[in-house]
């Protein structure tokens, strides 16, 4: 027979610890205070605890006040109409993915619609209710592509309240609504960059830099030498705004910079100087590596890429290492064609125009290579005409265009067009080779799409939907229109919502699912459509 030992008494002075002991062990183990045992030990254990409570609280000294946090500024801004406050915490208020996967229905997705809802209420200077402040900020702690319009629509309320919850400290790391001095205080600014957070130094920065770059690059002088690596990369980029020839001595000193990080940010800053020291090295060197060869039946480009990359070459950006699976000397080739100012090519290949360049045969392989490190100088230096010609023709039969560039590469390259162009080249590209292919393209498009866009969108969709495919595989470019369709296109939706007739070829279920997706395509753009009227109209000038 196992014997237990019979339960030991604890102290009868019943301090905290000691009780905390007896929890522990428990009341079969050790008894107690005051002797209770077996059933009533438990109560008796609880009772002395609540006494221990009470005595303990009545024993603490009062201790001073804290400090009262001062009161939150007030915002100047007009306060949201009672229709669109009413609709944001409906945004607010739901919860994406809450049913899990499976088909969506025809209910839109109204949590989507907060960044567009955001930044037609920033566009008319709207301030944000002061109670839904708490949930805008729950929102962009979770979502980082909000926090920009969030805290622009939070104001100077949203950094207060911040302060008093480490859940929303990004919110003091990336402030838009920094309340700055005047441009005269020169005091308060030099306090503010030397003592303020980062992020209020950051909005300083960039306040400054849009109105007096060279009172910005200035004061970023006068702290460059102590500032964090990447801090200095973030002050860095500031440059890009107002970016001219003054700033070259500055970024020409941040070619030696410790950071690599920065030294490749000045570089890139510089290349898009065309009449920079910079430029001059690159477009020298590019020029070494690239040349017209006539002894051909057709004029060919010809290239030697670099056999080093010397010290000089590292200095001014050029990174040594390639990637994995990358060769060395092509490698560096991109580089230097990609620094190099595009002028250069118009001179160094027979006074072509950028789109008879690119249609030149390349000799040996490298025109994949060539033309890619093209693309991304256009992309840099922000040539709308060499885009043009690397982009070519929408319908080109090749999918990945001249040059064999990727979509991702064509996206970066219409982001140097208008608007309008872009859209007019996407819709040309989806009308001769559908959507399957469309989906980055439609990503670097102005919302709302214009007309021939959103023309060409539907069709595309309705030419999917009666040929029987699977609707699935259109789901991202549906929930890409219901944010980005004019919402004028609803009423020219309503013969689409009808179940169509199933061919034989169709996937099983395929007309209901697309009947579903039109609808809740054209309840979301009437949904668009209420939300714009509740604000009112667009604030003048």
């Amino acid at each position: 027979m196992i014997r237990t030992s019979a339960p030991v008494e604890a102290p009868t002075t019943g301090t905290w610890e000691e009780l905390v002991t007896t929890a522990l062990l428990g009341t079969d183990r050790r008894t107690p205070p005051g002797g209770a045992s077996g059933r009533t030990a438990p109560v008796t254990l609880l009772d002395a605890a609540a006494v221990q409570t009470l005595r303990r609280r009545a024993g603490l000294r009062p201790a001073p006040a804290a400090e009262r946090p001062e009161p939150a500024p007030a915002d100047p801004r007009p306060p949201l109409p009672a229709a669109a406050a009413r609709r944001l915490a409906m945004l607010l208020a739901d919860r994406p993915g809450a049913a899990g996967g499976g088909r969506r229905g025809t209910a839109p997705g109204l949590m989507e619609l907060l960044p567009q809802w955001l930044a037609a209420a920033n566009a008319r200077g709207y301030a944000a209710p002061p109670e839904a402040l708490p949930a805008l900020l729950d929102a962009a702690r979770s979502r980082t592509d909000l926090r920009p319009a969030v805290l622009t629509f939070g104001g100077p309320r949203a950094l207060w309240l911040a302060r008093f919850n480490p859940d929303w400290r990004f919110a003091l790391r990336a402030a838009q609504g920094v309340a700055l001095p005047g441009p005269r205080d020169t005091d308060r600014v030099r306090r503010l960059w030397e003592e303020g957070l980062f992020a209020e130094r950051v909005a300083l920065l960039a306040a400054i830099r849009a109105r007096r770059p060279a009172e910005a690059r200035a004061l970023l002088a006068t702290t460059w030498a102590t500032e964090r690596a990447e801090d200095r990369l973030m002050f860095l980029d500031s440059l890009r705004t107002g970016l001219g020839p003054d700033d070259e001595p500055f970024l020409e000193q941040a070619l030696s910079d410790r950071s690599r990080n920065v030294r490749a940010t000045a570089a890139e800053l510089l290349s898009a100087l065309p009449g920079s020291a910079f430029a001059a090295r690159m477009a020298a060197r590019a020029g070494a590596c690239v040349a017209l060869d006539h002894t051909r039946g057709t004029p060919t480009i010809v290239v030697e890429a670099p056999h080093e990359c010397d010290a000089d070459m590292e200095r001014d950006g050029v990174v040594p290492k390639a990637p994995a699976g990358r060769g060395e000397r092509s490698w560096w080739l991109g580089q230097l064609v990609e620094a190099a100012p595009l002028g250069t090519w118009h001179t160094r290949l027979g006074g072509r125009t950028a789109q008879e360049i690119v249609a030149l045969p390349v000799a040996d392989g490298w025109r994949d290579e060539l033309h890619a490190a093209w693309c991304r100088a256009a992309v840099r230096q922000r040539d709308a005409s060499w885009a043009r010609a690397l982009l070519g023709a929408p319908s080109a039969p090749e999918a990945a265009g001249p040059g064999a560039l990727s979509l991702a590469e064509r996206a970066r390259l219409l982001g140097t067009l208008d608007a309008a162009e872009r859209a007019e080249w996407v819709a040309g590209f989806i009308a001769a080779h559908g959507l399957s292919e469309a989906f980055q393209l439609l990503g670097v498009c102005a919302v709302p799409w214009a007309a021939p866009l959103g023309r060409a969108v539907v069709d595309a969709l309705n030419i999917a939907r009666d040929a029987g495919s699977y609707p699935w595989s259109f789901s991202g470019v549906m929930g890409l229109a219901e944010r980005c369709l004019d919402p004028a296109e609803a009423n020219r939706l309503e013969g689409l919502l009808a179940v169509p007739d199933e061919t034989e070829n169709a996937s099983p279920g395929a007309g209901g699912y697309w009947a579903e997706a039109f609808q809740r395509l054209v309840t979301t753009l009437r949904l668009r459509s209420a939300m714009e009227e509740e604000l009112g109209p667009p604030r003048a000038g």
